[in-house]
């Protein structure tokens, strides 16, 4: 069967599924149906198949499995996969691997979910060739063995119709004529090796259940998010901002590298408890609130704040954005003003107090007046709250936007967001979701499962090389490397990292260079790049918060590092290997303040070093070790190596090495390493 070859669903349904019996007693009807061949420990599978493992559109998924049976008959195996709701399958031989292991891959063209199963079956004719090489390269008579092969070749011809019974009934044919060195050539040569197998009943054909795989489109592995909020793009915080003036950035944008911008949310903001700056419970009369407290009589989550623009304003800046290279992602988040429409349409969706007033946000000691949640399991919310939930999601797709950020996903339930995501992604197979739950790893980790696309992660609080190097191998190994897609934000609007509150300009370009590096998606909240990081003393928030306020910002001023987030993001373009969070190895350097580390694609032709000094203000100096192993070399070779920061090129002699970082000029180094020949 050739690669691609569509095969029939109906097999599946008629043979015994690997696996089916627990590990326990049967009795003889039960034993003489069950599989004699054995399917198991199959990758990637995600808990026993209840959930999808993440896969992306035209990239190949690995596919491992052990699968054995008794005796020494030749196994035949199988790879099928097919997309969810089309019943035509595609397939693919796996090759043994040795020790029971078959290994193959498949490449998914078409977003969505698709299932993949593995058939084997005992195959006599590739028994049959097993043992006449054998014996014919023994020395041993093979006479008898001949006969066998024509006997062979008449039952496949049996088997068989059409174009290939006339192929088969040709190699029959010509076995007579030839001397037994030239019938033992015919009888194993590949070709009649692969016509015999499109006739071979397959004896004891066994099929291991389907498996799902959840396919995204490229972006949802390697993306750039900026952050912004529109009222701040104007000269002075007496004006707010609006949608045309985001026009004015989306050059600077796109020249840093970003192809993702992202608006908080940018519905009607509530009055009522509407919180002043610096998180004031007392808003003075020009305060603009919180763009987190949605809803006003201007209207709720589908509508826009007045002030911002009309819709025809977010349509021409989705279209201008676009043909700038960058997607508008938009916040999703499910919480309510005490003057959102809802609230008097659907009083039944909330919580409510004995004495009568509504149930606000609180995370004690903190206190969110200016904020209610809906309930999602209130008797009069199932289901039409859920329903109108995701009617907001797909008015918003239908204006052109396919990424969502939603805000605190884990106090949702579980099982809205699988019925919410699968339910958008039915209809709109490239919309993607990226979950800010910042919480315990179980919940993390199930956020991915139930279907976001990508994740915030715990990078944010990740410093010292040890904590690093921990949680990069953590992202890398199943199960998270099968469910959870880290966006390595270096900061938002809630949370200035004390790490870049007084480590100054390198502090600031250490993080940008752990993000982009360590993994295929990371973001940025405006602001990072003019290294601004005035704290609320002793808080990781912000002096003078941006969600309280409008703050108009000179984003050309002095030290800004604007020509260096471009560099990094223009090195992550053209380096394949840099596209994804996964393919980290740590190597040895001998200084516990520089993280040095290798991406790489699977081929080897794209190999990138990159040492990260992790101390903001004093020079860094270590050996270090370069993997001359992984390129095939002994310890002594020379290799190119390339500063893609700078363009310098070099060549390296031998296997140990050493380096300086000076944090003011430049706290790392990214380096492109290949072969002398």
């Amino acid at each position: 069967m050739s690669g691609n070859e569509p095969v029939a669903a109906a097999p599946f349904e008629q043979v015994p599924k690997a696996n089916d019996h627990p590990d326990q007693a049967i009795n003889l009807s039960q034993a003489l149906l069950a599989p004699r061949i054995v399917i198991e420990d199959t990758t990637p599978v995600l808990d026993s198949g209840a959930f999808a493992v993440k896969a992306i559109r035209n990239q190949p998924v690995a596919v491992t499995s052990k699968v054995y049976s008794d005796g020494h008959d030749r196994l035949s195996v199988l790879l099928h996969w097919r997309q969810a709701h089309s019943r035509q399958w595609h397939a693919v031989p796996m090759l043994a691997e040795g020790n029971d292991l078959w290994t193959a891959e498949f490449t998914p063209a078409e977003l969505g979910l698709h299932l993949f199963c593995i058939e084997a079956w005992i195959d006599p004719y590739a028994t049959y060739c097993h043992d006449l090489e054998k014996k014919y390269h023994a020395g041993v008579e093979v006479t008898l063995e001949l006969e066998e092969g024509r006997l062979l070749l008449g039952k496949g011809v049996d088997r068989s119709e059409g174009a290939l019974r006339e192929q088969l009934q040709t190699l029959q044919q010509r076995l007579p004529s030839l001397s037994a060195d030239e019938q033992v050539a015919l009888l194993l040569d590949p070709h009649s090796a692969e016509l015999m197998g499109k006739a071979e009943h397959r004896s004891y054909l066994t099929c291991s259940r389907e498996l799902p795989v959840d396919v995204d489109r490229e972006q949802a592995l390697f993306a750039s998010w900026y952050e912004l909020f529109p009222r701040s793009i104007t000269d002075e915080a007496e004006r707010h901002g609006t949608f045309n003036d985001v026009h004015q950035r989306l050059p600077m944008i796109r020249d840093m590298g970003f192809d993702v911008l992202y608006f908080p949310p940018i519905h009607p903001i509530g009055k009522q408890h509407r919180k002043g700056r610096n998180n004031s419970l007392q808003a003075g009369p020009d305060d603009p609130g919180s763009p987190y407290a949605i809803g006003s009589p201007d209207g709720g989550h589908e509508a826009i704040h007045p002030q911002l623009g009309s819709r025809e304003d977010f349509r021409r800046l989705v279209a201008a954005a676009a043909e700038h290279g960058l997607e508008i992602a938009l916040d999703f988040a499910i919480q309510c003003s005490q003057d959102h429409p809802w609230l008097t349409e659907h009083p039944g969706w909330f919580s409510w107090r004995p004495d009568g007033t509504i149930r606000y946000a609180e995370n004690p000691p903190k206190k969110y007046q200016d904020i209610v949640n809906v309930d999602f399991y209130a008797p009069d919310a199932v289901p039409s709250l859920w329903l109108a939930l995701r009617d907001v999601i797909i008015g918003w797709v239908e204006e052109g936007v396919r990424t969502f950020r939603v805000d605190n996903p884990h106090t949702k339930p579980l099982p809205f967001w699988q019925w919410l995501i699968a339910n958008v992604r039915s209809q709109y197979p490239d919309v993607l979701f990226l979950a800010e739950a910042f919480t315990r790893p179980a919940m993390m980790a199930r956020l991915g499962k139930v279907g976001y696309a990508q994740s915030y992660t715990y990078f944010t609080w990740r410093n010292t090389k040890p904590e690093l190097r921990e949680y990069f191998e953590e992202l890398n190994q199943p199960p998270w490397s099968l469910c959870y897609r880290p966006n390595f934000f270096v900061n938002t609007p809630d949370i200035n990292p004390f790490f870049l509150q007084n480590n100054g300009r390198a502090g600031f370009l250490i993080r940008a260079a752990l993000a982009t590096m360590g993994s295929g998606l990371w973001g940025m909240y405006s602001g990072f790049e003019l290294c601004e990081g005035a704290p609320l003393p002793g808080k990781e928030e912000y002096l003078n918060s941006e969600k309280y306020e409008i703050r108009p910002r000179d984003f050309t001023a002095p030290g800004n590092i604007i020509a260096e987030i471009a560099q990094l993001n223009r090195i992550r373009r053209q380096n394949p290997a840099l596209q994804t969070h996964l393919g980290v190895t740590f190597l040895n350097c001998w200084n516990d303040q520089i993280l040095y580390f290798a991406k790489r694609t699977a081929e080897r032709d794209n190999y990138i070093l990159i040492a990260i000094s992790l101390d903001p203000h004093t020079p860094q100096e270590a050996h270090f070790e370069l993997p001359l192993w992984e390129l095939g070399l002994d310890d002594h070779a020379d290799t190119h190596g390339e500063d893609l920061m700078t363009g310098h090129r070099w060549t390296w002699h031998g296997k140990t090495q050493w380096m300086r970082i000076d944090p003011g000029y430049q706290p790392f180094g990214i380096w492109r390493i290949s072969r002398l020949d």
